[in-house]
C-alpha cells in the first residue's frame, strides 16, 4: 500500500469521513499502520457486513494499538458521526444504546476511532434478543491442547449438528481456537442456548479426555473447552473478519472444512490481514452460506 498522508477525507456511501493519524504505527512487531488497518477493513467490508449488519455491536478499542490503553466498549463513542445507526437494547442495568455496523461507512467510522475489534450477538435488532438466527460454539484449547485438537473436535461437533439437520461453518478465532457457526430460523434464547449446552455436554460425555463443557479453567488442561455460553442474548462473539488486538495483527478468519480437516499446525489457519483480503478477492467468502436465509434450519429440540 502506498504511503498515505496523515489525514484524508473520503466519501463513503455518501458520507464524508475524515480519517486521521494514518501514519501511526499500531502494531510495532509488523510495522502495521492505521492506514493499513483501514485499508484492510475497506477490502473485506462487503463480506464482513453480511455477518455484522443489523446486530448491536460492541468493540475492543485500542487507539494506540496493543501497547496502549485497551478497553471494551458498548456505548457509541464520542466523535461518532450522527449518521451512524444506533439502537437501544434492554439490559439488567436498563436500556443501553449500541452502534449498528450496517454500512462500510459506519464500519470505517468506528475503525477510525480505534475500534479495531468488533463483537456481535447471535440475534438481530429486527428480530430482537429472544430470536436467535444463529448458533455459535467457541472451541478454546486449554493448556497442553492446541488448534489442531480443536479442529478434530470441530469435525465431531459438525457431525452431531448434521445429524440434527444443521450445517456448521468454521472460523479461525484469530487467537487460539475455532468458532463454529450454524444458521437458524429464529429461535428463542432459551432453546438456542439450551441446545448448544446439550451438544457441548454430549461431546464432553463422549470424549471425556479431550473435551470439557465446564467453564472452570482448572479442568481445561489438555482439553478443548466448548464454550456454548456465547448463545446467551447478553453475550457477543468476535465478528467474522474482525481484527484481533494482539501483538501481531490477527484476523477472525473464515476457513473451509477442507482446511480444518488438513490442519496440522496453528499456522495452517492463521492468516495476516492482507492474506485474508486476498483470499476473499480470489475465492469469495467461505462463510457466505451462513448469511443465506435458504440455509437457516429449524431447531428441533
Amino acid at each position: 500500500m502506498p504511503v498515505a498522508p496523515d489525514r484524508q477525507v473520503l466519501d463513503v456511501d455518501g458520507h464524508r469521513l475524515v480519517l486521521t493519524h494514518l501514519d501511526k504505527v499500531l502494531f510495532p512487531d509488523t510495522g502495521t499502520t492505521k492506514a493499513a488497518v483501514l485499508h484492510y477493513f475497506v477490502r473485506v467490508a462487503p463480506e464482513m457486513l453480511d455477518h455484522c449488519a443489523g446486530r448491536a455491536a460492541s468493540f475492543v478499542r485500542a487507539p494506540d494499538g496493543p501497547d496502549g490503553q485497551i478497553w471494551y466498549a458498548k456505548n457509541p463513542p464520542p466523535g461518532l458521526p450522527d449518521w451512524v445507526t444506533t439502537t437501544r437494547v434492554a439490559s439488567r442495568e436498563g436500556p443501553a444504546r449500541y452502534v449498528v455496523i450496517d454500512s462500510a461507512a459506519a464500519l470505517l467510522a468506528m475503525v477510525n476511532l480505534g475500534a479495531y475489534e468488533i463483537h456481535v450477538p447471535q440475534w438481530t435488532t429486527a428480530n430482537g434478543p429472544d430470536a436467535h438466527d444463529r448458533l455459535v460454539f467457541d472451541l478454546d484449547p486449554g493448556e497442553g491442547a492446541d488448534l489442531v485438537l480443536c479442529c478434530r473436535i470441530a469435525q465431531g461437533l459438525r457431525q452431531l449438528l448434521a445429524d440434527d439437520g444443521l450445517e456448521a461453518y468454521p472460523v479461525f478465532s484469530g487467537s487460539k481456537g475455532l468458532h463454529l457457526y450454524v444458521p437458524l430460523r429464529p429461535a428463542p434464547e432459551k432453546q438456542a442456548s439450551g441446545y448448544a449446552r446439550a451438544l457441548a455436554v454430549r461431546m464432553q460425555r463422549e470424549h471425556p479426555d479431550l473435551v470439557t463443557a465446564v467453564m472452570t479453567r482448572a479442568v481445561r488442561a489438555g482439553k478443548v473447552f466448548i464454550d456454548w455460553s456465547q448463545n446467551a442474548s447478553a453475550k457477543t462473539t468476535a465478528a467474522p473478519y474482525t481484527l484481533r488486538v494482539k501483538r501481531r495483527p490477527a484476523v477472525t478468519a473464515p476457513v473451509t472444512w477442507d482446511e480444518v480437516i488438513a490442519c496440522e499446525h496453528r499456522d495452517d489457519l492463521a492468516f495476516t490481514p492482507d492474506q485474508v483480503a486476498e483470499r476473499v478477492a480470489e475465492r469469495g467468502d467461505p462463510l457466505a452460506g451462513l448469511a443465506d436465509p435458504a440455509n437457516a434450519a429449524e431447531l428441533s429440540r
